[in-house]
């Protein structure tokens, strides 16, 4: 495992994002000198900045001079000019799960794993334990609303919770005491080879852990629960669908808010709400509850901290403006899709237009018919360029891909190659009364913040002022000039 001096100089490459700031964070809580770079200014290399951490946007050799250990992640490619100035002045490089694993140790540590809900799954255990009085600390892959942060340190608890990333494989590298397993299913295929490659490195996760004292599984997941077959070792299932030993039954609808009646076993932990969109998130309430409950939290807490919980940044998080709803979310995976525009149907009354950009080539070759199905319930789904995550092409499978197979299950898809004028195309089609969902990440919710303020701006507009255009479209008629 790796160990820092007390006076170790640390740069960390890529540290605007969301797994490497996080680390950063309680490092430099912790007291390290704790320093790095970007290639652009963000929210949260500003937020590092005015917490006392030295960020230089853009990356240059220069950089690491005084530097004793650089630490980097997956995302950064082997000809960084700042990782190959570290190998060649034979500074120790060490990736960003190495460092997680060494803040975890001697701690008490829940970590959340599988291909999706990691985070929110992660997200509510830690405020659980904050409403319980715990103070834990937390490393997690997006910003917490309730703690208005990614990651803090432990308080007197020594209770860690933290998201464990499996696409890379470098989950391998981290102990915790207890495993949440969320879902195992097909993604992150520029790594694995298929569901058996991702379902045999998890059970070598978990066998390979000397330190596990229990692990959690979602058995309403079809790969966790092929899982539990073969692993050596008897996991403890949550669930809605399936039989578990936490389950949880829907009460009413499922509108806002979210009602439910947890029980352990046979016994009933009484009915518990949350205020958060998605029906999907009563089987990661459970999972939390699961873990709650085996650290001795009582059902009070737990009630109050679900019924409070307000959700991560950019998950299915809705915004109104000028007659029109919008979600932003950050997932990309087809299970994941389907289960927000569910969920999405129920908000209010009004055309569902989705908007989405494919990641990766592996992604839409295995997953294409998913996705094709992905989109039901929408009026009318916009494609967008892919995004290969440079990705060496593979014949036959591009964007076009993906729409094809949309259009294949009855549905009105457009095809808009640049991305910037996607906004413009909304203008002309979008309604009062419709809602827009963003699947995507921080560029496409950039995106979805102007259309909202745009729209907003153009039915609280009284007429075109002479700087500003004519306003046209479907919102043209809250212009007192028409």
């Amino acid at each position: 495992m790796v160990e820092f001096a007390e006076d170790t100089q640390i740069h960390m490459l890529g540290i605007g994002g969301i797994g490497v700031s996080g680390v950063a964070r309680v490092l430099h809580q912790r007291g390290f000198a704790v320093r790095g770079s970007d290639v652009r200014q963000s929210s949260i290399t500003d937020a590092l900045q005015a917490e006392g951490i030295e960020v230089t946007i853009g990356h240059d050799a220069s950089n690491i001079d005084g530097a004793d250990v650089l630490v980097v992640s997956t995302a950064i490619p082997d000809h960084n000019v700042e990782l190959v100035a570290a190998k060649e002045r034979g500074l120790q490089v060490v990736h960003r799960s190495e460092v997680l694993e060494y803040l975890i140790d001697g701690y008490k540590t829940v970590g959340v794993t599988g291909t999706h809900g990691k985070g929110t799954v992660s997200s509510m255990i830690a405020w659980i334990l904050e409403c319980a009085g715990l103070e834990p600390g937390f490393i997690i892959g997006g910003m917490l609303n309730n703690f208005e942060t990614n990651a803090r340190d432990a308080g007197d608890s020594k209770i860690m919770v933290v998201e464990v990333d499996e696409s890379d494989g470098s989950h391998l590298n981290i102990k915790p005491d207890y495993v949440v397993c969320n879902f195992l299913e097909l993604d992150h295929l520029n790594y694995y080879d298929g569901l058996d490659d991702i379902i045999a490195n998890m059970v070598d996760f978990m066998e390979s852990n000397e330190r596990l004292k229990e692990a959690f599984v979602n058995l309403d997941c079809d790969g966790n629960r092929r899982f539990c077959e073969i692993v050596g070792l008897r996991p403890t299932g949550y669930a809605v669908e399936h039989r578990a030993e936490f389950h949880g039954k829907l009460l009413g609808p499922g509108q806002l808010p979210i009602e439910f009646e947890a029980f352990h076993r046979n016994e009933s932990l009484g009915p518990l709400e949350l205020n958060l969109p998605g029906r999907y998130n009563v089987v990661n309430a459970m999972g939390a509850i699961a873990v709650a409950r085996r650290l001795g939290v009582g059902v009070e807490p737990i009630r109050e901290a679900l019924k409070t919980y307000s959700g991560m940044e950019n998950r299915f998080t809705i915004a109104s403006g000028g007659g029109v709803t919008i979600v932003k979310d950050y997932n990309s995976h087809p299970t994941c899709m389907r289960k927000v525009l569910e969920s999405a149907q129920e908000l209010v009354d009004g055309r569902i237009i989705s908007v989405f950009k494919p990641y990766r080539y592996t992604l839409i070759k295995y997953l294409q018919e998913q996705y094709g199905k992905a989109f039901e319930g929408s009026d009318e789904v916009i494609i967008t360029k892919m995004y290969a995550a440079e990705e060496d092409p593979i014949p036959g499978i591009d964007t076009m891909t993906v729409v094809e197979r949309i259009r294949e299950n009855g549905l009105k898809c457009t095809y808009i190659e640049n991305q910037s004028t996607i906004n413009d195309y909304l203008y002309e089609v979008v309604e009062p009364g419709d809602k827009v969902i963003f699947f995507g990440g921080d560029d496409f919710f950039r995106m979805a913040d102007e259309f909202l303020a745009e729209v907003t701006r153009r039915a609280q507009s009284k007429g075109p002022g002479p700087d500003q255009p004519k306003v046209s479209g479907p919102f043209a008629e809250a212009s007192d000039n028409e």
